[in-house]
């Protein structure tokens, strides 16, 4: 049998996992969409870049360069993981969820992976660790915005 903290060490494995080994380092190319995000707390920086399908507006590449800290950098490449092959829409609704999520208000659904694998963030409850895990999702909104706007232009 599975105890809390067996659960909480597992969560924490997956958060360590992906701040060494990054799947989504660098950039997309081509950048439809772009924001350098940073928390001034602690200094985490993320600087997101996304391709973005024009005709179909759904994300077929998310990749991000940055300094941060384990949760920071962990919480870009999950992010990054979930969005790949989702609309511009679904992703502004997954990053609301996020950060309800982060407030303790309500979780990602067990399906699909990509999705369900965000809920082991909810291990993080400080404060200042929470917006450590909530900088990519302020990045990506700032640059799905960002990209609406120049796609007037």
């Amino acid at each position: 049998m599975i105890t809390l903290d067996d659960q909480r060490d597992l969560k924490i494995q997956v958060i360590l996992a992906h701040y060494k080994q990054p799947r989504h380092r660098g950039r997309t190319n081509p950048v439809h969409g772009y924001y350098r995000g940073h928390t001034p707390y602690c200094g985490d920086t993320i600087e997101l870049t996304i391709q973005i399908n024009q005709t179909s507006n759904i994300i077929e590449d998310v990749k991000f360069i940055g300094e941060g800290c384990v949760i920071a950098i962990a919480s870009a490449d999950l992010m990054a993981d979930a969005l790949i092959g989702r609309t511009v829409d679904e992703a502004l609704e997954m990053g609301q969820c996020f950060q309800n999520m982060m407030q303790g208000q309500g979780s990602f659904p067990d399906q699909p992976r990509e999705l369900a694998r965000l809920n082991v963030m909810q291990v993080i409850n400080q404060p200042l660790r929470i917006k450590c895990a909530n900088l990519s999702w302020y990045t990506l909104k700032a640059a799905l915005k960002l990209s609406q706007i120049n796609s007037l232009n």
